[in-house]
């Protein structure tokens, strides 16, 4: 969507001036004592370089739980459950023929941590969120593609550890609308595909497309779901979006969340907005 693509554009400028103040070091990072390396590759404090993706120092995410609970996520992502969101897209939309749950359990299978940890009630909840996120950023599954993605390849230049290549495009795809060099390059490090070589396959592969969804997930938005869901919006579009930046979009991502909630039994919890 070109929101998604527009998002990450607006938080790298936002990592790139508050580096500026901060004094940042070189992007890709090697920051000194006391200074946090944000997701972007620039040192720093604060939320936006110690909080969610913050990849080395004293970083402001919470450890991993030593272990998983029992919940087996398929019990709750029921045929019922995911046809209910994607019979909502247009007989037409792209997104009928791609998207399933099957695709998505078997992703499922790389990521045993997603909707596992906490009570039974804080698993509910995670996948509330991530499929009010999902039918948000994809319109009930319609969309492979952000709508206005060709017009734009969305290289961040800068970034020397995940060169673009340049007959490639790094827009949005998949789920949760994967944008971004610094972004594709590392999913498919940790998926198991050339992400700057063949960026198109988040969005013919409908495997590979719910795995950068869920490595996205469980890399910058899951570390920060314990604050609410408020906070899974600000890892996810917060730039655009919160803090009066959208307050349609954020109803919007709420109302799917606490929807998902109800069906699955589940209180919404605390902290909803950004």
């Amino acid at each position: 969507m070109g929101a998604a693509a527009a998002k990450r554009s607006l938080l790298l400028a936002a990592a790139l001036i508050i580096g500026v103040i901060g004094g940042a070091a070189a992007q890709n990072c090697g920051c000194a004592a006391g200074l946090c390396c944000s997701r972007f590759g620039f040192c720093g404090t604060g939320e936006d370089f110690c909080g969610s993706g913050c990849r080395e120092g004293p970083c402001n995410i919470p450890p991993l739980s030593p272990s998983v609970n029992d919940v087996v996520v398929a019990d709750f992502v029921t045929e019922e459950f995911f046809n209910g969101i994607i019979n909502q897209a247009d007989a037409g939309c792209a997104g009928r023929g791609f998207y399933s749950r099957a695709t998505f359990l078997q992703a499922l299978q790389s990521f045993d941590r997603f909707g596992r940890i906490g009570s039974v009630d804080d698993s509910k909840r995670e996948i509330a969120a991530f499929f009010g996120h999902v039918t948000h950023e994809t319109g009930h599954f319609c969309f492979i593609e952000e709508i206005n993605g060709p017009s734009g390849d969305y290289c961040d230049e800068e970034n020397t550890q995940y060169p673009c290549n340049p007959s490639k495009g790094y827009y949005g795809r998949g789920p949760i609308q994967l944008s971004w060099n610094f972004n594709y390059g590392p999913a498919g490090e940790a998926i198991g595909f050339d992400g700057l070589n063949n960026p198109e396959i988040v969005a013919t592969d409908p495997v590979v497309s719910f795995k950068t969804a869920l490595w996205y997930w469980m890399s910058f938005v899951r570390p920060v779901i314990n604050q609410g869901f408020g906070a899974t919006i600000r890892a996810i579009n917060g730039a655009l979006e919160c803090d009066g930046g959208n307050s349609a979009t954020v109803q919007r991502r709420i109302q799917f969340y606490t929807q998902y909630c109800n069906q699955l039994g589940v209180a919404p919890g605390d902290n909803l907005t950004c």
